[in-house]
């Protein structure tokens, strides 16, 4: 079955309101009548504006984190409901910033999968190894626990709302990037682990992004991988001609 393509932007700690409305603009501009699925993530200040822009386009309103928690005394969480109030419709979980930085755990994360879900959030589930693993020959090993854990519970029923996105740690903006035929092979090995913790079936309907320094230049190679279904772009996201240039890629 052909797997549409999805590419979302994770515009990380940038743009302020109004830099943020107007690049939110220009994608919405240059996405029009495109098929690939799309999406952009800004911080939590201005998601609530740049709902005002891409509500209504084919442009889905996402956000880089939420809380593990519905509501209470948590100083400086967002709770799904939230993140919904303001427009949102999908959340990115387990990036490799929140695990590395802020020690976030496979099952940390697992709980947070669990609540987007139950809250009608869809999900992009970022899993991947670090340089130190791969050298170590455990990329396999590490992206495939990641992927066990973080969708411990979750039947497969509810895969439908959740996207896995592959980004090596080594090649989060460092300019590295994985070959394509390294990143389809441990896209491979995600698809054949959901065969194998689901069905054949869930495995082949499962969008699987790839995040490790996407941009125009290398876009092409690696969305022609048989198990690359998009990307969660980084760096390539926060100018709207190169978002633009990947998009065109995913058509």
């Amino acid at each position: 079955m052909a797997r549409i393509k999805y590419i979302a932007g994770n515009w990380k700690m940038n743009k302020t309101t109004a830099e943020a409305v107007a690049l939110a603009k220009e994608i919405v501009e240059k996405a029009k009548g495109l098929k690939c699925k799309i999406a952009i993530c800004p911080v939590f200040t201005v998601l609530s504006e740049v709902n005002k822009v891409v509500r209504g386009t084919n442009v889905l309103l996402g956000a880089q984190n939420m809380s593990d928690k519905e509501s209470g005394a948590f100083t400086g969480e967002i709770s799904p409901d939230m993140l919904k109030d303001v427009g949102v419709s999908v959340v990115i979980l387990g990036h490799s910033e929140r695990r590395s930085y802020y020690g976030e755990t496979d099952s940390f994360i697992n709980g947070k999968v669990k609540l987007a879900l139950e809250k009608g959030l869809d999900v992009i589930l970022c899993v991947g190894e670090t340089l130190a693993e791969r050298e170590a020959g455990k990329a396999e090993s590490v992206v495939t626990s990641q992927v066990v854990n973080g969708l411990k519970d979750i039947s497969e029923g509810m895969l439908s709302h959740i996207v896995i996105a592959y980004e090596p740690v080594w090649a989060i903006g460092t300019g590295k990037t994985a070959t394509a035929a390294d990143a389809d092979a441990i896209h491979k090995v995600i698809r054949e682990k959901l065969a194998e913790i689901y069905s054949a079936d869930a495995a082949e309907k499962m969008i699987i992004q790839y995040g490790g320094s996407m941009k125009p230049e290398n876009a092409a190679g690696l969305l022609a991988m048989p198990n690359i279904d998009g990307g969660l772009i980084g760096g390539a996201a926060l100018k709207s001609d190169s978002f633009a240039a990947i998009l065109k890629c995913a058509e």
